[in-house]
């Protein structure tokens, strides 16, 4: 599954820096536990105005959470990018595995 870099531009360099990083571009989805990983992936990161801190792996994802790359991205982008994701998945159970570009 690929975000789309003419829609999500900063979503969608942040996912290819990350992995080329070394984070897994192969993720399992695990909404229930997608709380606590973001709260370990964030926990102690100060805010940037006007930005949110967009994580990867995504919190919905069980290899997400503490030692996530994190970056400020523009609000639009970031939440725009998590709908696209959150609906294009909607309809996978958890235990799925996604391959994310």
């Amino acid at each position: 599954m690929t975000i789309p870099s003419n829609r999500y531009p900063e979503t969608s360099k942040h996912i290819q820096d990350a992995q080329k990083a070394g984070h897994p571009d192969t993720l399992t989805i695990d909404r229930s536990g997608a709380k606590l990983r973001r709260k370990d992936s964030l926990g102690g990161l100060n805010k940037v105005p006007g930005k949110d801190l967009d994580e990867y792996p995504p919190a919905m994802f069980k290899e997400g959470g503490m030692g996530a790359s994190v970056r400020p991205v523009s609000p639009s982008d970031n939440r725009g990018a998590g709908a696209y994701l959150g609906n294009k998945l909607r309809n996978y159970p958890d235990g799925t595995t996604v391959r994310l570009k």
